[in-house]
């Protein structure tokens, strides 16, 4: 177990660009605005994001809590920790494979996270030496997969949830992000990504779809500024509907502590 946390759940995609980080800070800031304590980790270590989007200016670093450790940063009431944290954002983390898994191990248990409810892990693209690492050796209590519509994009969500099967990481759900294009102008709402490709995914792996979100200029505003959508506009369509997805997530990690290991006894 990672001290100080109680349930990590990891947020991917399998593909970039389809707003993963954008749902992964409004998720855990849902969870909070649920009364949890909440951590998020951003384990995208060659394009690390988080520290923008969560208002945390440039060289802003981390205090020492002990000889091998970092106390983790705050914003708007979340724990947060990041490799942005750690270097100059301009400067490109030009590692190979094994220098990245081993700094996300530091910067996971070298963290002095407080009592976390649930950590979200804002997983980088793909299937690799991240995502690898994480499953081996982190107990994560379940995976939310980001997906647009477009078939595209579903073609590498499928490789995410087929992925943390095979590690036997349970799939908690789907988020359809960008589901609907929203006109700032007049409010005209077009699927250009097309329509229903979540659902479709959530039915062919048979777990939920937990949330459609649109795409708006206004999420983008917000996320650029540091003060995501659950922030800016708590009251908010787009903000209820992170809740409802951060209710889901809660109810499905619960729902797998409660099933437990399945033991068999010989004759």
């Amino acid at each position: 177990m990672i001290e100080g946390v109680k349930h990590i759940v990891a947020v991917a995609s399998g593909k970039g660009g389809v707003g993963k980080s954008t749902v992964t800070a409004n998720l855990a800031l849902a969870m909070a605005a649920e009364g949890y304590r909440v951590g998020l980790l951003d384990a995208d270590i060659y394009g690390p994001s988080q520290a923008q989007m969560l208002g945390i200016g440039e060289g802003v670093r981390p205090q020492q809590a002990g000889e091998n450790t970092f106390k983790p940063l705050e914003a708007h009431g979340i724990q947060a920790m990041s490799m942005a944290f750690m270097v100059d954002v301009t400067e490109p983390m030009v590692w190979r494979g094994p220098m990245v898994a081993g700094a996300f191990q530091q910067l996971l248990n070298q963290t002095a996270w407080d009592n976390v409810d649930y950590l979200f892990i804002d997983m980088p693209p793909g299937t690799g030496d991240i995502q690898l690492t994480l499953a081996q050796k982190v107990p994560v209590s379940g995976a939310v997969i980001v997906t647009t519509p477009q078939d595209i994009a579903l073609l590498d969500a499928r490789k995410g949830i087929e992925m943390f099967r095979k590690v036997n990481v349970p799939v908690l759900g789907v988020v359809e992000n960008m589901s609907l294009h929203i006109c700032s102008n007049c409010g005209h709402s077009e699927p250009i990504f097309g329509a229903g490709g979540g659902e479709r995914i959530a039915a062919q792996y048979q777990t939920r779809l937990l949330g459609q979100l649109p795409l708006t200029m206004a999420i983008r505003e917000q996320s650029d500024g540091g003060k995501p959508t659950v922030v800016a506009e708590p009251d908010g369509e787009v903000a209820q509907t992170f809740k409802r997805v951060a209710q889901a997530v809660a109810e499905g990690v619960e729902s797998q502590q409660a099933e437990g290991p399945s033991i068999s006894f010989g004759d």
